[in-house]
């Protein structure tokens, strides 16, 4: 029996930077067919929504996928092992003549195809800005570009300017040291966080709230947010916290931080990568070494999760960010050096934001999660993160 392997799902943004399609990858060298059709044929994927696009590998290619209709772009490779030729090309063939929707992900030093050969074509940043002036501006008049790996906001600015359609989200993990401006919201949001780390009153909560009214605006969309789905509308910090109940507005207080108050409807890429990153933490405790004395596991496992990004958000050393909280040692251990209990884990989850995939699969076969699992628990995270909505 073929041993599974671990497969990746990226969000994809589009230039509104709402997540407009799905990139699922594997490991360099590895394929998994029987990982393709469970995705083909989980539940989960009714709760996406259906008008967007999901990138999947040809080399792990199962029948399963035709159930996904024209949801499914198959990806084929240009670089294909010798080995791999003959079947690739084949699968090619039969699936240009079922009208299957296809891409091809053009390597550094390959030719492009001509314009309309493929549905979509996907280039990392990297190789796209290498490329002479205006040939993806030629290449979109009847092919959609996407670009993967764009490391900075720049990548992402050029990618826009220059009509490639999607990219995916490693930007967002950009640091800019020495050109953040001080937001005197997000700083109020720290400290109010820290007052519910030390089980501040309600009053002392309040009272935050009351000095700085985007909180409190951001706040109320967040928790009426479909993800949240409460039976009635929640219109003010008091009813919130009596709805919702301390532990649970501490969830929201932590999304919180990652909103933009000042841009309306515009979403919010790295707060829905934090919810992400915090839901799948908190769906993987159970598979990791804990002592099953510990209480509200998941809830510390959802404050590391989404905490891991406040360095990125406020272009501030994770140590600096710390010695502001009062989180408990375990926290403190994972989100400082990803040691402790949680730190492999998000280790892991690092790995595969930053798409060292390999790196990202060694990590988890070490904790001994299961790929099936880890599969489950990533479009679980994703379709919860999907929902969000907020003032940012």
């Amino acid at each position: 029996m073929t041993e599974t392997v671990y497969a990746f799902v990226h969000p994809m943004l589009g230039p509104d930077d709402a997540w407009s399609a799905f990139n699922v990858e594997l490991p360099t060298g590895t394929h998994s067919p029987e990982q393709l059709a469970h995705l083909a044929g989980t539940p989960q994927l009714d709760t996406f929504d259906h008008r967007l696009t999901w990138f999947l590998p040809a080399g792990s290619y199962s029948p399963s996928l035709q159930s996904l209709g024209e949801r499914a772009v198959i990806v084929f490779p240009d670089d294909v092992p010798e080995a791999e030729k003959e079947a690739l090309a084949a699968l090619e063939g039969s699936l240009r003549q079922a009208r299957q929707k296809l891409a091809l992900a053009s390597s550094p030093g390959a030719k492009l195809p001509a314009s309309g050969t493929w549905d979509y074509l996907m280039l990392t940043a990297s190789h796209a800005r290498s490329l002479p002036p205006y040939t993806l501006l030629g290449m979109a008049s009847r092919t959609i570009v996407a670009i993967t790996a764009p490391h900075t906001q720049s990548d992402r600015d050029w990618a826009l300017t220059n009509a490639c359609t999607l990219t995916t989200g490693e930007y967002l993990l950009a640091r800019t040291p020495g050109q953040h401006k001080a937001d005197m919201t997000r700083l109020k949001l720290l400290k109010l966080l820290g007052l519910i780390e030390g089980d501040a009153s309600t009053d002392e909560l309040e009272e935050i709230f009351r000095e700085e009214s985007k909180l409190s605006y951001s706040l109320l969309r967040l928790v009426n947010s479909a993800a949240m789905a409460p039976r009635s509308p929640i219109t003010s910090f008091g009813q919130a916290i009596n709805l919702l109940g301390r532990r649970q507005l501490q969830r929201w207080l932590q999304l919180l931080v990652y909103s933009d108050p000042n841009n309306g409807q515009h979403p919010t890429p790295l707060l829905q990568k934090a919810a992400v990153r915090g839901r799948l933490l908190e769906l993987l405790a159970p598979d990791l070494s804990l002592d099953p004395a510990w209480e509200n596991v998941g809830d510390l496992a959802f404050m590391i999760g989404t905490f891991s990004l406040l360095d990125t958000l406020l272009n501030m050393p994770m140590a600096d960010i710390l010695h502001q909280l009062p989180l408990p040692e375990i926290a403190q251990q994972a989100l400082g050096t990803r040691t402790g209990p949680f730190g492999p884990a998000l280790a892991a989850i690092d790995a595969a934001d930053k798409r060292e995939l390999t790196a990202a699969a060694s990590q988890l076969g070490k904790l001994g999660i299961d790929p099936v699992n880890y599969l489950d628990a990533q479009l679980a995270a994703i379709s919860w993160a999907a929902r969000i909505c907020t003032a940012g």
